[in-house]
């Protein structure tokens, strides 16, 4: 599996945000290990992004961990770590937080998928070690918790 310690860390009291690179994001997906990992891309400044963050939080949460892996991935701009590290402190986030360390969306956004206009917030779903959805928009409780039952049984 990915070696995410070798990533930097930016640490907040007990909340860790890990910097990642697109790749290393990449190789986290990549494992045959038939858990659905949710992976959002969201920024604090996004105020659809920060409106549907509690859905996924509850899905990390009433999911079983061995099953989903919800990933947050913050596309805040490097200079503003700082207000990302409070947000996610003050919040306490309990998901998997990482912030993207690329810093040209024209190259990422494609990579991540072809179809993506680059708004945010969006969501890719991984299983086995292949995307099997992308969501450009916003979810409800419902639609994200239906989506996650619905491709956990395939």
């Amino acid at each position: 599996m990915l070696s995410l310690f070798l990533a930097a860390q930016i640490i907040s009291g007990t909340t860790t945000v890990q910097e990642v690179s697109l790749q290393q994001l990449q190789n986290t997906f990549s494992q045959k290990d038939d858990i659905l990992y949710v992976v959002n891309f969201w920024a604090t400044w996004c105020k659809p992004c920060v409106g549907e963050l509690p859905y996924f939080e509850n899905a990390n949460k009433n999911f079983p961990a061995d099953k989903v892996k919800v990933i947050l991935v913050s596309l805040d701009f490097p200079k503003e770590k700082e207000r990302l590290k409070t947000f996610v402190s003050k919040r306490e986030m309990a998901s998997t937080v990482y912030h993207l360390n690329e810093t040209n969306a024209n190259v990422y956004i494609n990579k991540i998928d072809s179809s993506w206009s680059g708004a945010i917030p969006a969501t890719v779903f991984y299983k086995n070690g292949k995307k099997v959805l992308f969501h450009e928009g916003e979810f409800n409780q419902q639609e994200l918790d239906s989506i996650i039952n619905n491709l956990n049984n395939k």
